[in-house]
């Protein structure tokens, strides 16, 4: 890279960081938790993909029972 292009590309980021400094972040117009509940829902109605979301929440609440009984009979507490 030769020196004239190296500057000019300094000269580039140094601008597009400059560009974005002061500006607020634009705030997400729907609830991140909401959308990711909708959007399981939806997958369960599809033809395809909705018994693997099923699968899924199932083993989750599997996973939870066997660790909800496994500290009850934790001997430390």
């Amino acid at each position: 890279m030769t020196r004239g292009r190296a500057s000019l590309l300094a000269a580039m980021v140094a601008s597009l960081l400059a560009a974005g400094c002061g500006r607020k972040a634009e705030e997400p117009k729907v609830d991140a938790a909401a959308e990711r509940a909708a959007a399981t829902e939806r997958a369960k109605q599809r033809a395809y993909g909705g018994t693997e979301v099923k699968a899924l929440e199932n083993a989750q609440k599997i996973g939870d029972d066997i660790n909800k009984k496994a500290e009850s009979r934790d001997p430390d507490k």
